[in-house]
């Protein structure tokens, strides 16, 4: 596994490739900055508008040749992957600010998951970034064993059934 330039919490593996790298956008420190300038005047704005802002500094989105992975974390690090292979669906959307300002989020469902199970939170021009996940996981599935290799599977038990059945044709004959 070799480190990707630039994120030192990140592993790849040899024929692995970043294909995009982002993180929330600052202009999605908006919301919490109308919400928080107002109610520091009670003491409870700041610590709204510093949590948005290190949780904007502490996020980071890449998309590789084989997976989506997730970077989170003030005081300590959590890093989520999950593998084309596994993505059951994906979709992004914008709300009113993300439609203001350019930003918006993707979120992935995996196979077997309940709901969300990755958040790209304010990214820039989040339908771009899910059209370019949407290639790779058609081409890791196009691409994939999975489709082929059943079948050839399928074949082989299959032959190998027959020959099991002319074994014991000839077991029965020759009793």
């Amino acid at each position: 596994m070799t480190e990707a330039q630039g994120f030192d919490w990140l592993s790849l593996d040899d024929d692995e490739q970043v294909l995009w790298s982002g993180e929330p956008l600052m202009k999605s420190i908006y919301p919490a900055l109308a919400i928080g300038l107002p109610l520091s005047i009670v003491g409870i704005g700041i610590p709204i508008v510093v949590g948005a802002y290190l949780n904007i500094k502490n996020t980071d989105f890449v998309v590789t040749s084989q997976g989506l992975y997730k970077k989170t974390g003030v005081l300590s690090r959590s890093v989520q992957k999950i593998g084309f292979d596994k993505v059951q669906n994906i979709s992004f959307s914008q709300g009113f600010f993300g439609t203001q300002f350019g930003y918006g989020n993707i979120e992935v469902s995996t196979a077997g998951g309940s709901g969300v199970e990755m958040r790209f939170r304010s990214i820039e021009e989040p339908k771009n970034v899910q059209e370019l996940i949407n290639k790779h996981i058609k081409k890791d599935k196009e691409g994939g064993s999975d489709s082929v290799s059943e079948n050839d599977i399928l074949m082989e038990i299959l032959k190998e059934l027959k020959k099991t059945r002319k074994a014991v044709e000839k077991m029965e004959k020759g009793v």
